[in-house]
């Protein structure tokens, strides 16, 4: 009974309180669990078991697969998004040491020179200092300058000793015929790779005008690796009427001369120099592909730091998705065995292709038709050949 005379039935926690105590308490909470539970029940009844599974368990599944193997799922789907390119127009290339070169010329359709042109051999330089002997080795006889431009830093802004500079004494061979540059990285953290590269090729351009070159000189515009043969070289110093610009189709191979690789490679070329026209590139200048025009050896280093360096110096670093991809056992491994360091799909546009391109490179002991002073050095380069592919450590 209220003060104003009215009575009210409303129910309060007063009783229940003074009555049960804790254990009416508890039971409030039991009750609230209970019903909850029943409310999820309810919800969970009009749901599929088998969806509920697949949200639970294979959308997290395919979400960390997508993080493990997202450029292989991309690589796989390429030919979907990117059409192939146009394709080269292929220039047969003819050579027997016993036919003159007279004959050579002819037999591209060119006609002979009462004189050679001189030839301009150009290139940048990270830590490659064997396959540069080897280069300029097979090259010597057919070059009138050599340029080298080096940095103090990679592609990727990280400090980079003076290599070459380091190793000068093993050039000496060359000395009187080489223009050798250095240049400050320009690289900022968080940059595009591909920037500094680009200005490093930019200032080869100035190291060649100081080097001499001039109209209808040669120029060779190829990474270290990307070794033209030297009678290609000389074939193309003797003809008249050669193409302006002609892209090399060169041999390729990985980690040594024991793995062949299908991916083609183009990207060398020779150039007949335009002053004021002519820049140093690497990429597709030329509709015209001279076939079987020398060997390109990438990742051919004699010690696996070389390897680690190299993967994380390039303009290519993104493809290290993963710190243990430079486990030096794991890169060890995959060397002996002809696999990718990075783990990816052949870079190809057809599906066919990377089927088809699937696996390790299959083991090529075959020696011949390679740089002549490689061969004439066997147990100095020991690990270049084939059956040698265990590399030292330091």
């Amino acid at each position: 009974m209220t003060p104003d005379g009215y009575s009210s039935s409303k129910k309060t926690d007063d009783f229940c309180e003074d009555v049960c105590g804790q254990n009416c308490f508890d039971l409030q909470q039991a009750t609230r669990v209970a019903t909850t539970m029943s409310r999820i029940r309810c919800m969970l009844r009009g749901v599929d078991l088998k969806i509920f599974l697949f949200l639970l368990v294979v959308v997290p599944m395919g979400i960390f697969g997508i993080f493990m193997h997202g450029q292989k799922i991309t690589s796989f789907l390429r030919p979907l998004w990117q059409s192939p390119p146009k394709p080269f127009i292929h220039v047969p290339h003819y050579y027997h040491p016993n036919v003159s070169m007279e004959n050579l010329c002819k037999l591209h359709g060119w006609g002979i020179r009462e004189y050679p042109r001189r030839v301009f051999d150009a290139v940048l330089f990270n830590n490659e200092v064997d396959m540069l002997t080897i280069r300029w080795k097979e090259l010597y006889p057919y070059i009138t300058q050599f340029v080298l431009l080096e940095s103090n830093s990679t592609f990727t802004g990280l400090p980079k000793p003076p290599f070459f500079a380091s190793n000068r004494e093993q050039f000496k061979f060359i000395e009187p015929r080489l223009t050798y540059g250095t240049v400050g990285g320009k690289y900022k953290k968080g940059g595009n790779p591909f920037y500094e590269e680009a200005y490093q090729r930019v200032a080869l351009d100035h190291l060649l005008r100081i080097a001499g070159i001039e109209d209808d000189d040669l120029l060779i515009m190829s990474d270290v690796d990307e070794i033209p043969s030297g009678h290609t070289i000389d074939l193309l110093r003797w003809c008249d009427d050669i193409p302006p610009k002609l892209h090399l189709h060169l041999r390729n191979y990985l980690y040594s001369f024991e793995f062949v690789w299908a991916h083609r490679s183009w990207r060398a070329s020779v150039h007949r120099y335009q002053i004021g026209k002519t820049r140093y590139a690497h990429y597709r200048q030329s509709d015209y592909l001279l076939s079987d025009s020398g060997w390109h050896c990438s990742f051919c280093f004699r010690r696996i730091n070389d390897f680690i360096f190299k993967m994380k110096a390039y303009s290519h670093y993104d493809r290290v998705r993963f710190s243990h991809f430079l486990n030096p056992k794991r890169i060890q491994h995959i060397i002996c065995k002809g696999g990718d360091l990075y783990d990816m799909l052949p870079e190809e546009y057809t599906f066919k292709e990377i089927i088809g391109n699937l696996g390790t490179l299959p083991h090529s002991f075959s020696a011949v038709h390679l740089p002549a002073f490689l061969l004439e050095n066997p147990d100095k380069y020991k690990y270049l050949l084939p059956g040698n592919c265990e590399r030292e450590s330091g």
